[in-house]
């Protein structure tokens, strides 16, 4: 057997780890919920010990070479120090590289988990033959990730990709970075909720009225029904996320944009709307090159990247 290394993808939500080989074959996978203790050691210590459960079920799985971790929060990768993580604060300041090869006694490679979809689209995806592509995660926010000359970019200070805090309004509703009007608050899951929400303080006729709890998925199903009020969600949706990919263009001239993330299943109800703007305000030769396509690996893909980038390390 080839060389193998363990990849962890440290969501809000859940936590998964797989053993991969080189050949990006997913061997072996476990999953729990992401602990949320103020302490941080104990993200740690779950990391490790669904890391253990993978080396133990597969072959050859004393000869792991390092671990890979997908994580969501701006960091120093060099320095395998985490600056600031939203959706799990305790980790804000933690040199968590060297804390986990402590603990595990494998050579360990953080990246962001956004920069790590990227990379395994790169890889094994739908953006593999591109040099310059821009990956876009839309779930609970918006993700990014930058493939410049075939590697990763991360910027100086890790913060490269940061799509979903372009400003687009600059009065525009408030978002959890400490800005107002970013895209992550008119092109995610929670954006689509409060759109729908907001639509339906004037609209009376949407089935929408009659959802108790209302998620993205609901919206989704009433737009795809020919509801009004839905399309018109996103519509809105669709239109925002182009304006930014055109700014996006402009700057990068990039062959391919990949966009995945959970709310890219609705693609059929916004894409139109995207393609739109893209086409009024890009220039016209970057456009036209420009290849719009859905993510191909789902949720492997930031697994699939920081095992790309274990396996090289």
């Amino acid at each position: 057997m080839g060389e193998l290394v363990l990849a962890a993808d440290l969501g809000g939500t859940n936590l998964r780890v797989a053993a991969v080989d080189g050949d990006g074959q997913v061997l072996h996978h476990v999953r729990e919920r992401t602990p949320h203790d103020p302490d941080p050691m104990t993200i740690v210590h779950a990391i490790a010990d669904l890391a253990e459960k993978c080396r133990c079920e597969v072959a050859g799985g004393e000869s792991i070479k390092a671990i890979g971790v997908a994580v969501p929060a701006a960091m120093d990768v060099s320095q395998g120090l985490v600056h600031y993580a939203p959706n799990l604060p305790m980790l804000n300041g933690m040199h968590m590289a060297a804390e986990l090869e402590r603990v595990v006694g494998l050579h360990v490679v953080l990246e962001n988990d956004a920069t790590s979809a990227a990379i395994g689209e790169h890889w094994l995806g739908a953006s593999r033959d591109a040099q310059v592509s821009i990956c876009v995660t839309l779930g609970t926010g918006v993700g990014g990730g930058l493939i410049i000359n075939g590697q990763p970019h991360r910027g100086p200070d890790g913060t490269a990709g940061e799509i979903g805090h372009i400003c687009l309004e600059p009065d525009g509703h408030p978002c959890g970075c400490g800005s107002w009007g970013c895209l992550e608050q008119y092109a995610s899951a929670t954006a689509v909720q409060r759109l729908a929400k907001e639509a339906l303080a004037t609209s009376t006729t949407s089935v929408l009225k009659d959802s108790p709890a209302l998620t993205a998925q609901d919206v989704y199903q009433a737009a795809v029904a020919g509801d009004e009020a839905a399309i018109c969600v996103f519509r809105k949706m669709g239109s925002y996320l182009g304006l930014a990919l055109a700014g996006l263009i402009n700057t990068l001239n990039p062959e391919t944009i990949v966009i995945g993330g959970g709310m890219s299943a609705a693609w059929d109800v916004f894409i139109e709307y995207t393609r739109e703007q893209i086409s009024k305000r890009a220039f016209h030769e970057p456009a036209v090159r420009v290849k719009l396509v859905r993510a191909e690996l789902g949720d492997d893909a930031g697994i699939l990247g920081v095992a790309r980038l274990a396996l090289s390390s």
